[in-house]
C-alpha cells in the first residue's frame, strides 16, 4: 500500500499540480519528492497515529511555511538566514505547543531556503510550492492510511477478528509490563 501512496503522491504532484503551476522540471521533480516524502511520514501501525502524523507534518510545514515566506519576500537565501530561521522554526514550535515537531519543522525550513538558494527568481515562491507538496502527500497518506489499516490489512489477516486482536494488545501488554525494568514482577 505504501508503494502505490508513494506513487500517487508523486504523480499528482509533478504532474497535476505541475499542470496547474510550474517554475521548472527540475522543481516539479523537487515537489515530487516532498510529496512522497510526506506520505511515507504518515505511515503507522494505526490509523489514529497516522492522523496524529498528519496534524504533526502540517503543523511543522505551516511554521516554516509564515517564516520562509516572510523572509523570502524581502531577502535573498542567506546561510546566517538559514542559521536564524531554523533557530526560529525551532523555537516557534515549542511556543504554540508542539515541542514534538521542531525536527520537521527545522528539517522544512532547510529544504525551503536551500531550494531558494537554488532558483533565487521569484523565491518566495518555494514555500507556497512546498506547502501544496506537502498538502497533497498528506492528503495519499491518510486516504492510504485508512485504505491499508481498514481495507487491505483485514483481507491480509482474515482469522484474526476484533477479539482476537484485542487479545493479542493485552498480551503484549502484560508482556511489556512484565519486561519493565520498573516493574518488580518476574516473568513466569
Amino acid at each position: 500500500m505504501l508503494a502505490v501512496a508513494c506513487l500517487i503522491s508523486y504523480w499528482l504532484t509533478t504532474r497535476a499540480l505541475s499542470l496547474v503551476y510550474s517554475v521548472s522540471p527540475g522543481d516539479d521533480a523537487l515537489g515530487g519528492l516532498w510529496s512522497v516524502i510526506a506520505t511515507v511520514f504518515l505511515f503507522r501501525d494505526s490509523y489514529h497515529k497516522s492522523l496524529a502524523a498528519a496534524v504533526s507534518r502540517m503543523a511543522a510545514t505551516l511554521v516554516s511555511f509564515v517564516l520562509c515566506l516572510a523572509y523570502l519576500a524581502f531577502l535573498p537565501f542567506h546561510p546566517w538566514g538559514l542559521a536564524i530561521l531554523v533557530g526560529l522554526s525551532v523555537l516557534v514550535t515549542a511556543l504554540i505547543g508542539r515541542p514534538g515537531d521542531e525536527i520537521t519543522a527545522g528539517i522544512t525550513t532547510t529544504v525551503v531556503l536551500v531550494v531558494a538558494s537554488l532558483s533565487p527568481h521569484d523565491a518566495w515562491q518555494q514555500p507556497i510550492l512546498r506547502l501544496a507538496d506537502t498538502a497533497i502527500g498528506v492528503a495519499v497518506g491518510v486516504v492510504a492510511a485508512w485504505l491499508g489499516l481498514r481495507a487491505v490489512r483485514p483481507l491480509v489477516r482474515p482469522s484474526e477478528s476484533p477479539s482476537c486482536r484485542s487479545r493479542a494488545r493485552r498480551c503484549d501488554h502484560d508482556t511489556d509490563l512484565a519486561l519493565s525494568p520498573t516493574n518488580n514482577r518476574t516473568r513466569r
